[in-house]
């Protein structure tokens, strides 16, 4: 401003969705977490409708003064980065223990009445202020056509609820909009002789584990209690600034509540994404890092790629440790192998269908063979398969595995991110890389059917994803 104070104007992305409670439910959030004594920014003012004169919703906040932890994430020594974690850890366990009497997401009353009437949800007041707990945000509750969907998302009166809710609405979505498609995973279609899926497979498999969902809840009542987490816990969403009295990085802030869900604390714990390290076997074993001997003798790439590993390593490794420390009942529910299990099954339960069942049957596979760990003795498991159909899904497994397999190479040799997303400084060498690459594929292939079928399907050009929303 022309005074000098600064603020942040945050208005939706064109994809965030639903609009309304998205807004409403961030703005109630950090106002709660502050009022729990949290480092979130404040709230100057908000709309979560676009009756304004700037025509959008919005959110006024605090500028944060700091450094993103983006900036100094790979130059941090070892001392430093292990401070930084476990000041994190120390954070989770804060607002983890916050107790919460429902499931869905976090709103102020007078906000969820203007959509809800007098539906506000489950009441929780603070200092004052109102709020409730109201539907649950997370985005692929409401992705694409199922934000036209009428269902309920919350609030979750008990465990089974939040277990089921997300299901129940892939279920919905599908008999309403279902329709066969191919993969929307491109890199995936061979493996499927390129034939269209039928949604009527998935919602199935979606229905098999509505049978097996009330055996999923753990018998620990602290498993179960619900609680909120940051819903997006990675470097750029950390501000840090040194300390005048230690000299050490403090963190001072954390960003970005957007879609924030309270749920069973079993469902919510892990390792944030891009904390974990789960793809290297020494991570997994928790091995504690050490930096290669033969260092001195390395440059360039190799250099550069054993730094990388090593600081992956690091991060996994202080988090699980510092959570192990200060954050028991999460690291109960992040490091036990049933828990880590359910959560898999949990997440591609309640995924948006993208023309494949496969992960989720599996996986539902899986737990059928383990069902006396899942359940326990003497509880007949509500679901079977044909052996016929378990070789089948293996096999298909098999398959899938090598076409990931071939798109990571593929990856590696052009330099692309999830979503096939470059720095702009690298754009035209990776579609020049991208060209030459899929050219060598397409002359190794007789002219024919596959080699016409492998250029329609090439995971690299350019889609209208719209059938998949």
């Amino acid at each position: 401003m022309h005074d000098g104070f600064q603020m942040i104007a945050r208005i939706p992305y064109p994809v965030t969705k639903p609009n309304f409670y998205a807004v409403a439910s961030e703005v109630a959030t950090m106002a709660f977490l502050r009022a729990h004594d949290l480092p979130v920014p404040k709230v100057y003012g908000y709309s979560p409708t676009s009756d304004n004169a700037a025509k959008t919703e919005y959110i006024f906040m605090e500028f944060v003064n700091g450094t993103k932890l983006t900036d100094l994430w790979m130059q941090l020594k070892e001392a430093d980065l292990a401070s930084i974690l476990r000041q994190l850890v120390k954070l989770e366990f804060h607002i983890m223990s916050i107790p919460f009497p429902a499931g869905g997401s976090l709103y102020y009353v007078d906000d969820l009445r203007k959509v809800a009437g007098e539906k506000t949800g489950v009441p929780m007041s603070l200092k004052g202020e109102h709020f409730c707990v109201g539907p649950d945000v997370r985005l692929h509750m409401w992705y694409g056509r199922r934000s036209e969907l009428d269902l309920n998302r919350g609030p979750y009166e008990n465990t089974e609820a939040a277990l089921t809710a997300a299901t129940r609405k892939e279920i919905a979505y599908l008999e309403r909009f279902g329709q066969p498609l191919l993969p929307l995973q491109r890199g995936r279609r061979e493996a499927y002789k390129y034939e269209k899926q039928s949604p009527l497979d998935h919602i199935k498999n979606l229905q098999r584990y509505l049978l097996m969902a009330s055996f999923l809840i753990p018998n620990n009542q602290s498993l179960r209690v619900f609680c909120i987490r940051h819903p997006d816990l990675q470097p750029s969403n950390v501000m840090v600034s040194t300390s005048p009295d230690s000299g050490q990085l403090q963190i001072v802030s954390l960003l970005d509540w957007q879609h924030a869900s309270i749920l069973p604390r079993f469902l919510l714990a892990g390792i944030p994404d891009r904390l974990q390290n789960y793809d290297d076997p020494d991570s997994r074993n928790l091995i504690p890092p050490s930096f290669p001997p033969n260092a001195d003798t390395m440059e360039g790439s190799e250099l550069m790629e054993a730094v990388g590993l090593h600081h992956a390593r690091l991060v996994h490794f202080h988090y699980v440790k510092g959570t192990e420390e200060l954050n028991k009942l999460h690291y109960d529910a992040l490091s036990d192998s049933i828990s880590i299990f359910i959560r898999r099954l949990f997440y591609q339960a309640g995924a948006p269908w993208e023309a494949e069942t496969h992960e989720l049957k599996a996986l539902l596979i899986e737990a059928t063979e383990e069902w006396v760990k899942l359940a326990g003795p003497g509880v007949p498991c509500p679901v079977e398969f044909d052996p016929d159909d378990v070789s089948k899904s293996k096999a298909l497994s098999t398959r899938l595995q090598l076409a990931d397999e071939n798109v990571q190479n593929i990856r590696g040799m052009i330099g692309f991110e999830t979503e096939t997303w470059v720095p702009i400084d690298h754009y035209r060498k990776a579609k020049a890389l991208a060209e030459l690459v899929k050219l060598k594929v397409l002359m190794g292939i007789p002219k024919g059917e596959l080699r016409d079928k492998t250029q329609a399907n090439w995971f690299l050009d350019d889609m209208d994803e719209k059938d998949y929303m």
